[in-house]
């Protein structure tokens, strides 16, 4: 396999024209481009209401259908849970269990929640599958590692008992968005499960997400995660042996900053190079924030390829495995 690119040579273009690597990047612009909002004027809170506002609706929407909703939880703290919902009988593909998709929120690991973050479900839910949103508890209350081993916690709950709830196990695909992307990169990589786990991550779907945080550590946002260097890298997906990662969409909006941009473009590269099959997709129009929402609309090119990966877990023969 080769490496991933060496940090030291990942450059972005500044504002004057010029190229410089982010370790030698002016602090201000390394807090720039690690700021998603600065292309959008700096105002993110409308994004942010439309996130709970599509959500309220999709519960209602959904629940109105006859879908079922649950609230699991995977460990004893206020926000280990997760919100579940499957389909009714009605809607499914014959006599297969569902998909499942499930969602993780961004945020940088500082704000929103599973409440926020289910406005995929009615586009899960109208193809007859399941959706799930997971919730983690939020730094400066986690840390980084913490948060990680929370939402493989929250993978692990699910696998474990999704006969029982009413889904298939072998046909998970798991998304996130921002901070969510970097936390669905690390419970899809194998390297995390003992031997005789079994859980099975069909495909990941990545929208505008951080692979390597190293370029975090001296900015605002890493005033809540307190990280250094090296607990950086250990956090950092585009660092860790690829081999065997599942199917991947890596996706970005246009009006994101150089520095994301660079990151999902290398990322899929290093997934390509270690044997993945790694698609990539730059949406037009849409920014870090507002490109999310079409993660299951089929009238977009992201939700129409997050829909082909889910029904394409029902072409191989599923059968549930056990979790330890």
């Amino acid at each position: 396999m080769n490496p991933p690119i060496a940090p030291e040579t990942a450059v972005i273009e500044t504002a004057g024209g010029n190229t410089c690597s982010w370790r030698i990047m002016p602090a201000e612009i390394r807090e720039r481009e690690y700021s998603p909002s600065s292309c959008i004027g700096g105002n993110y809170q409308p994004h942010m209401e439309a996130y709970r506002a599509q959500s309220l609706l999709a519960r209602s929407v959904t629940a109105s259908s006859g879908a079922k909703w649950h609230e699991l939880r995977y460990g004893e703290l206020a926000a280990q849970r997760i919100d579940l919902c499957v389909p009714a009988a009605s809607v499914r593909e014959g006599n297969l269990l569902p998909a499942l998709l499930v969602f993780i929120h961004g945020g940088y690991w500082q704000a929103l929640s599973a409440a926020d973050s289910l406005f995929a479900a009615s586009g899960c839910i109208e193809r007859g599958h399941a959706f799930a949103a997971i919730d983690y508890t939020l730094a400066p209350h986690a840390t980084l590692p913490q948060i990680v081993d929370e939402c493989r916690s929250a993978l692990n709950c699910l696998a474990k008992n999704a006969t029982a709830l009413g889904f298939d196990a072998n046909r998970i695909v798991v998304a996130g968005s921002s901070a969510g992307a970097h936390l669905a990169a690390m419970v899809a990589w194998l390297g995390w499960q003992p031997a005789q786990a079994s859980v099975s991550v069909r495909a990941v779907v990545m929208v505008s997400g951080i692979y390597e945080l190293e370029p975090l550590v001296g900015t605002s946002i890493n005033t809540a995660l307190g990280l250094d260097a090296d607990a950086a890298r250990a956090q950092s997906p585009a660092l860790l042996p690829l081999t065997g990662f599942p199917q991947t969409l890596v996706a970005w909006g246009d009006i994101e900053t150089k520095e994301f941009k660079r990151q999902s473009k290398h990322f899929a590269r290093d997934l390509a190079r270690a044997g993945t099959v790694a698609e990539t997709l730059e949406v037009p129009l849409r920014n870090h924030f507002d490109v999310i929402l079409d993660l299951v609309n089929p009238a977009t090119t992201l939700g129409a390829r997050t829909l082909s990966l889910l029904e394409a877990t029902a072409h191989t023969v599923s059968s549930i495995p056990t979790v330890r």
